[in-house]
């Protein structure tokens, strides 16, 4: 059974940083990709990062330089670290899972396992 944890959501001021964590249990997940979404109000969900089993890495446009996906294959934890972050930013963020590669890696068409998610609200 895969279970998808997601932690670290918080309400922050305008500029500050969060870091948030997923912990994927059932067994080891180093040949998955992971990603996180979100969903920020009145839009659908978009993906943010995610990092495949090579360890290559994605951004979308509207996180690149503020936001860093890692993972830690042998706690099984994804994390995204936040820094600068914007009330835009604002939403529910989602950790998911597939095995191996995928052609589009922001896509959730691409993810078989998802977490519950963990709000981010940021305050200007």
């Amino acid at each position: 059974l895969v279970q998808l944890v997601e932690s670290g959501g918080e309400s922050v001021q305008d500029g500050g940083s969060l870091r948030l964590s997923c912990v994927a249990s059932g067994h080891s997940y180093s040949t998955y990709s992971m990603a996180w979404f979100r969903q920020t109000p009145g839009n659908q969900r978009e993906g943010v990062a995610a990092i495949d089993p090579r360890g290559d890495i994605a951004y979308a446009n509207y996180v690149k330089g503020r936001f860093t996906i890692s993972k830690d294959d042998a706690k099984n934890t994804l994390y995204l670290q936040m820094d600068n972050l914007k009330p835009e930013d604002t939403g529910l963020y989602y950790c998911a899972l597939r095995f191996g590669t995928a052609i589009d890696e922001l896509s959730d068409d691409s993810y078989n396992w998802w977490g519950q998610g963990t709000q981010v609200t940021v305050s200007s």
